[in-house]
C-alpha cells in the first residue's frame, strides 16, 4: 500500500526558476576630444564684406578669421595681421623677378612721389590691385616725406648727425635720465623717417609693414618697396 504523504511528494511543484541578472555595466568614459569647439555665432555676408573691404583680404580667409573671433571685428583682424606677419616670414627667402612703377601726383601739382614696389610675378605685378597698392604707397610717400625704407637702410652716419642734435636738447635734464630721454627722441624720430614703421595715412590703424604683409597674404608672392623718391616744388 502506497502512503498518501509518498503521493504528495511526487506530486509537489518544483520551485520557480529566478533568472540570474548579469552584472550592469557601466558607460564608458567620454572620449576628450583636442579639437576646438567651432563659435556657434551666425557670420553674416555683411560682416565679411566689412573685413574685405577694410583688409583687401579673400572672402575665405575673412570668414574663417571671423568665426575663430566669434564675430568680433577687431579680433579678426588682429588674427589677419598674425597670419600675414607668418605668411611674410616664410617667404622672405624668395626672390623678385617682377614688379610695377607707380607714382602719385598731388593735386595742386607741387608735391608727388613714385615708388618701385617689387613682387615674384608678371601675373602679379599686371594684377591693378597690385598696382593701386604701388600707388597708395607712392601717395603716402608724398605726404609723409620719409627718408629710409626699413631701419636697416638707416647708416651710422645719420645717426651720428640726429644723436648730435638731440644731444643739445637733453643737456639741461638730470644726468641720470640724459641716457634714456636721448634714446626715446632718438627711436621716435626714426620711425618717423622709416617708412615701413609710419603708420598708413588711409589707415593709421596699421604701419606701412603691416600693409605691405597684408598684400603678401592676399596675392600669396614676396612684395616689397624697392625704391621711392619725392619730388617738391623749389625743395633740394
Amino acid at each position: 500500500m502506497i502512503s498518501p504523504f509518498m503521493l504528495l511528494a511526487r506530486h509537489k511543484p518544483n520551485k520557480p526558476t529566478v533568472p540570474v541578472q548579469a552584472p550592469a555595466q557601466k558607460d564608458p568614459a567620454p572620449k576628450l576630444s583636442n579639437q576646438k569647439p567651432m563659435s556657434n555665432t551666425p557670420i553674416t555676408a555683411e560682416q565679411v564684406k566689412q573685413l574685405r573691404d577694410a583688409t583687401g583680404i579673400s572672402v575665405m580667409q575673412c570668414k574663417k578669421a571671423l568665426e575663430e573671433a566669434s564675430g568680433d571685428f577687431e579680433k579678426a583682424l588682429v588674427i589677419l595681421r598674425k597670419k600675414s606677419s607668418g605668411i611674410s616670414a616664410k617667404k622672405g627667402d624668395r626672390t623678385f623677378a617682377a614688379g610695377t612703377v607707380q607714382c602719385y601726383i598731388h593735386a595742386n601739382g607741387t608735391v608727388g612721389a613714385m615708388v618701385e614696389l617689387n613682387c615674384e610675378t608678371d601675373f602679379v605685378s599686371n594684377n591693378e590691385e597690385f598696382k593701386t597698392l604701388a600707388r597708395d604707397i607712392a601717395m603716402h610717400i608724398a605726404a609723409t616725406n620719409p627718408k629710409f625704407i626699413k631701419k636697416e637702410d638707416v647708416t651710422e652716419a645719420d645717426q651720428k648727425v640726429a644723436k648730435e642734435v638731440f644731444l643739445n636738447e637733453v643737456k639741461d635734464k638730470p644726468e641720470a635720465m640724459r641716457e634714456k630721454i636721448l634714446e626715446g627722441k632718438l627711436s621716435t624720430y626714426f620711425a618717423e623717417m622709416v617708412l615701413m614703421d609710419q603708420p598708413f595715412i588711409k589707415n593709421p590703424d596699421m604701419t606701412i609693414q603691416a600693409l605691405i604683409e597684408s598684400a603678401i597674404q592676399k596675392f600669396g608672392e614676396k612684395t616689397a618697396v624697392g625704391r621711392f623718391s619725392r619730388f617738391k616744388v623749389l625743395e633740394q
